[in-house]
């Protein structure tokens, strides 16, 4: 009965345009029927509120609140049946009103959002009706309410239940497709809620999940110019390192399009983007894909750092960026400069950022405290990959390179770190280590500040490092004027020699990595550096070295780089000739460090053709303790003798007359080498010696250039004969000491 006389009653009040018995009809359908305790009533009531909206047809638009309300109230009605009448009841109500239910429609979204969720079928399939139906009028509406909308999609956006997600899904793109709703003003609101649904265990939802963002990407690239990129940046760098691979790789190709599209709006969060990005670098081939697109990452990031950030003022930003979550909360903050800075405006958010073109660049502060802070924790990690090593060094040095300045604020602090990295495992790291360490002490910007390990201030030395105020008081002045009397000094600056301390105190607690990788390191550094000034260094800090066994090995290791290495055939030339004041300097810098080791100390004359000190040399070698040691050394040279590296010296032997100190110094080695390999290889070789009467020319009167070069050098030989005897003394003493404590070690096991 009711059913059949409502609309006839409802059409009258309509044509009588009487609104009060309307809206009565109306009260009463909800409150005693709709809203009723008994079942039926509620049943009858939404079939009445439903008739009532037919009845009042284009009317119905002016009295939604009142029909909507109660129908969406039985949407979370016990009785699944009921809710099925009041979706089947609204979707009518829907259907005549059309557009005028958009001023409600965030009411309809909200019970709908329920609805989707529904675990009968049956409303959930009625749910979906009126759901299609909302969607055709808001795509054909001009008058949706986008801005009132956003805080319930950003709300409902972080539902864990899959249909919920689904409906929410479907709702974005049906939004993105309308072209007069521009979602893309507020993906930031809701970028983090799709990036956690990507990661649904439905590959339907991810599927339309994947879509979404999408056509979200496609739209940036269209029109980057009102994108919010710096909003959506840390949501990105959070997604980045998420565990789900889908949501990663997606989260890291938007992050590759960011760097691309903004430019350096995207610096402020390189700290972030970096601890999101590095990792990844190691990935193996099973995440491929991933690995691929966070080097494309890195390295457009690399590249947004200019020489300009190293002369930019930091207390000026010339754009304002908004504020940043804490670190707790895993997400990159963009770094401020220090104390004393103006707080950013957050007020600017609202503004669209404009992007850099062919004549134009947005002025971006960069401040490195948070991308070296990144990069130093890298390196600290020891579980890292080789691959995510090596990019850190590379940052490093590229930083370097573009922003020396700001950079040697932070050397002190990386200095450290550098030096335990020369021990990694890969060669590869160990390079680009050498290559960073070699900047820093190359770098003009190193001389130039007015603190740093050279005058000691603000520098504790730590158990690995040794700053250059613990050696460098007990260099005399002699020493350090050798040091800088060498011709390529200026190039080097204060923490050049800070570096070569640092080296061999590393070198000297770590002998395994002397043996292994030391030869490696100082012949990559004499071709990143001058090797001329490294020799030179090391050789002057060995003088003063108090531990005489790891000196002596010290200067072997060198040695045998000194006369093998490619790396070094200039230097060898230099000191062969010996035609330059800087030359000599260098060799009696040389030979006061080789005396920590006799053999070497001869071969050093041979190379410089100083063959009457070798001889002389060689006789003192009577009054040393000759040791297994000593006569391998012996041995090693006598094969040295024979590679091409002493082609010269083999060669003055034809000329007997001029190089007598020479065969002499040859067979004195002979007399001490056991009747060994060695032994019959030098024999050999001095049998070859021609006799000097059947060699004797017209022209053999001449004294040679050779002999020439000697008298003329000014170097007093006789003062370094006796410093070598005066090192040799104190090796011979701390043997000793040596000796007696493992004497009395053994006497205390017996006792």
């Amino acid at each position: 009965v009711l059913s059949s006389s409502l609309p006839r009653l409802v059409r009258e009040f309509v044509a009588q345009n009487n609104a009060s018995q309307i809206k009565h009809v109306i009260q009463i359908l909800s409150q005693e029927f709709a809203l009723s305790q008994h079942p039926h009533s509620r049943k009858g009531g939404l079939i009445g509120l439903a008739a009532c909206s037919i009845a009042l047809g284009k009317d119905s638009g002016l009295y939604l609140k009142e029909l909507i309300e109660p129908v969406l109230t039985c949407f979370n009605d016990a009785d699944s049946r009921l809710r099925y009448y009041a979706c089947e009841a609204l979707y009518n109500i829907v259907k005549v009103a059309r557009g005028s239910v958009l001023p409600h429609f965030n009411v309809l979204f909200d019970g709908l959002s329920k609805l989707a969720a529904d675990p009968d079928p049956n409303v959930k399939s009625g749910s979906e009706l009126l759901d299609r139906l909302l969607k055709d009028i808001v795509t054909e509406s001009n008058q949706f309410d986008l801005v009132g909308f956003i805080p319930l999609l950003r709300e409902r956006i972080y539902s864990n239940n899959q249909y919920a997600r689904q409906f929410i899904i479907s709702w974005i793109l049906v939004l993105e497709s309308v072209p007069d709703i521009n979602l893309l003003d507020y993906l930031p609101e809701i970028l983090d809620g799709l990036f956690q649904i990507l990661g649904d265990n439905s590959k339907e939802i991810r599927k339309m999940c994947e879509v979404a963002l999408g056509e979200f990407l496609k739209e940036i690239k269209k029109n980057p110019s009102s994108v919010k990129f710096a909003e959506m940046a840390n949501i990105l760098v959070i997604h980045c390192q998420a565990a789900d691979d889908l949501i990663q790789l997606t989260a890291m190709c938007w992050m590759r399009e960011f760097i691309q599209l903004a430019g350096r709006v995207m610096l402020p969060y390189s700290s972030g983007i970096l601890t999101a990005v590095l990792p990844c670098l190691s990935y193996d081939d099973r995440k491929k894909n991933i690995k691929e697109v966070a080097n494309v990452c890195n390295q457009s990031l690399m590249k947004l750092v200019i020489p300009e950030d190293d002369e930019m003022d930091e207390a000026k930003q010339s754009m304002t960026l908004p504020a940043e979550p804490t670190s707790e909360e895993s997400v990159s903050k963009p770094e401020t400069a220090s104390s004393g800075e103006s707080e950013l405006d957050i007020t600017a958010l609202n503004q669209p950022l404009s992007f850099p073109c062919s004549s134009e660049r947005i002025q971006v502060t960069l401040n490195l405290d948070g991308i070296v802070q990144v990069l130093d924790c890298h390196l600290h990690d020891t579980s890292i990959g080789m691959m995510t090593r090596i990019a850190v060094l590379k940052w490093l040095y590229h930083l370097y390179i573009k922003t020396p300045r700001k950079m040697f604020r932070h050397t002190d602090s990386l200095f450290p770190i550098l030096l335990r990295t020369l021990s990694d495992e890969s060669d590869e790291v160990i390079l680009k280590d050498l290559e960073v360490l070699a900047e820093i002490a190359s770098s003009p910007a190193g001389q130039t500040e007015g603190h740093g390990p050279s005058d000691g201030s603000d520098v504790r030395p730590g158990p690995v490092e040794l700053h250059v105020l613990a050696r460098a008081g007990q260099l005399s002045s002699s020493g350090m004027k050798a040091l800088e009397c060498s011709p390529s000094t200026p190039t080097m600056n204060s923490y050049f020699y800070k570096f070569m301390i640092n080296l061999l105190k590393r070198f000297s607690s770590e002998r395994k990595l002397l043996e292994t990788r030391g030869a490696f390191i100082i012949r990559q550094l004499c071709l990143l550096l001058n090797a001329e000034n490294i020799f030179h260094s090391m050789a002057d800090i060995l003088l003063r070295e108090e531990d005489l066994k790891f000196a002596s090995t010290m200067v072997h290791t060198l040695n045998t780089i000194l006369l093998t290495s490619s790396e070094l055939f200039q230097l060898r030339n230099q000191l062969k000739d010996l035609k330059t004041p800087e030359s000599r300097n260098l060799f009696c810098c040389l030979y006061r460090s080789w005396c920590h080791n006799p053999v070497t100390t001869v071969s050093l004359c041979f190379l410089t053709q100083n063959y009457k000190h070798a001889y002389d040399l060689i006789q003192k070698f009577g009054d040393l303790e000759v040791t297994v040691d000593f006569l391998t050394e012996v041995d090693k040279l006598v094969q040295l003798i024979e590679c091409p590296i002493f082609t010269y010296l083999r060669l003055q032997l034809l000329d007997v007359k001029n190089n007598p100190y020479l065969i002499k110094a040859l067979y004195g080695l002979l007399m001490l080498l056991p009747q060994s390999s060695a032994f019959q290889l030098l024999s050999h070789r001095l049998q070859c010696v021609p006799n000097p009467e059947l060699m004797q020319t017209a022209d053999s009167t001449k004294p040679s250039a050779g002999f020439k070069r000697m008298t003329a050098s000014n170097i007093d030989y006789t003062e370094l004969l006796q410093h070598f005897e005066k090192v040799q003394n104190k090796h011979l003493e701390a043997r000793h000491q040596r000796a007696g404590r493992a004497e009395q070690l053994d006497r205390r096991v017996i006792l």
